[in-house]
């Protein structure tokens, strides 16, 4: 099991999520962050001064997955957050000793248990159908 973090542009999140959910990963944490990588500082005008913007917004999207599906995420990151211009952002992959599920206790891989995104759709329009919309 491996914790995967990516770190990327704000304006590739919607290309990304689609990628991830391609490859079978529909679980995953997302938060606004600010950053400061290769990119170079942005000087804008703000009430009449000068500022120094030395932040960027990213998001991080964090996701833990079993072995089989590591490769996978990081390629489907990979082809969806390129931009090929400075700050297109990181992935890290780190060691997860241990997952558990706190609806169910289940842990490691049965608490990893993979989720197509064709069966997260399927339940969101039965959801909707059912509510009478």
């Amino acid at each position: 099991m491996k914790l995967i973090i990516a770190i990327i542009r704000p304006d590739r999140l919607s290309e990304v999520k689609a990628a991830l959910f391609r490859a079978g990963v529909t679980g995953m944490t997302l938060t606004p962050v600010s950053g400061h990588g290769g990119e170079r500082e942005v000087v804008q005008s703000y009430r009449a001064e000068r500022v120094l913007l030395e932040f960027h917004d990213k998001v991080r999207i964090e996701m833990a997955c079993s072995e089989p599906f590591v490769e996978p995420t990081i390629q489907a990151i990979l082809a969806a957050a390129r931009t090929g211009g400075v700050g297109d952002g990181k992935i890290f992959v780190q060691p997860l000793e241990q997952v558990i599920r706190i609806r169910t206790g289940e842990r490691d891989g049965e608490a990893l248990t993979p989720v197509t995104a064709d069966a997260v759709q399927r339940a969101a329009r039965t959801a909707y159908h059912e509510v009478g919309a």
